[in-house]
């Protein structure tokens, strides 16, 4: 199988990156005020959910078309 290795990290990155800012804002919006928001812990959670969105990259992503054989 010959992967076009380039435009999956492409296509990846963009998706992991959305995974993270949607994530971000998620934890910011549960924050009462922005004194009380935990700067770390939302940066911590939002990296983890775009490492998880990388992983699950790894099983395929449609905007990357599939190897033929």
């Amino acid at each position: 199988m010959n992967w076009d290795w380039k435009e999956w990290a492409k296509y990846a990155g963009i998706r992991a990156l959305k995974t993270f800012a949607q994530t971000f804002a998620g934890g910011i919006a549960v924050g009462a005020a922005v004194s009380e928001v935990e700067w770390l812990r939302i940066l911590s959670v939002s990296a983890v959910a775009m490492v998880l969105s990388l992983m699950t990259s790894l099983a395929g992503i449609p905007e990357v078309k599939e190897p033929e054989e």
